[in-house]
């Protein structure tokens, strides 16, 4: 999706696990590897957004590492809360104010959305290897979701 703003826009992150190590993507556009997300559209909530973008690029079922209220109310929607919230640069200078989940796969059976070039589980081993040239952010995130995952 295009950007919507000028100069910020919403979107969600997920980090997926599943045994011991994390699911990322390797963007073509930022020539980079990076987890699953994407634009929170206009017309959805960012819990939406959440599962439709690990739809679209991963074709997982997962389970989100986050806690709501299981209240059932007609004016009030609860949707999980990230983990974490971001800001970081996306195509200088616009910038992504990103929502950060973390999930755990059921199976590490995924697809590969034709939005990235490849598709990778990682182990802790991996976040330092050169090919990956992963950002100090990515590695944090990975390491804490690898940590949060464990069973």
């Amino acid at each position: 999706m295009p950007h919507i703003h000028e100069k910020y826009d919403f979107v969600i992150t997920v980090f997926i696990t599943y045994n011991d190590r994390v699911l990322l993507v390797h963007h073509p556009r930022y020539d980079k590897w990076i987890p699953m997300g994407g634009h929170i559209e206009l017309d959805e909530d960012p819990e939406e957004a959440l599962f439709r973008e690990i739809k679209e690029e991963t074709g997982l079922d997962v389970e989100i590492l986050s806690e709501k209220p299981s209240i059932e109310q007609r004016d009030t929607k609860f949707i999980y809360p990230p983990r974490y919230i971001d800001v970081h640069e996306a195509n200088p200078p616009h910038k992504h104010i990103a929502l950060v989940y973390f999930a755990k796969a059921k199976s590490n059976k995924h697809t590969l959305s034709d939005e990235h070039e490849d598709i990778r589980w990682l182990g802790l081993n991996d976040l330092d290897k050169p090919e990956y040239s992963l950002s100090d952010s990515v590695k944090f995130y990975c390491r804490q979701a690898i940590e949060t995952t464990r069973d």
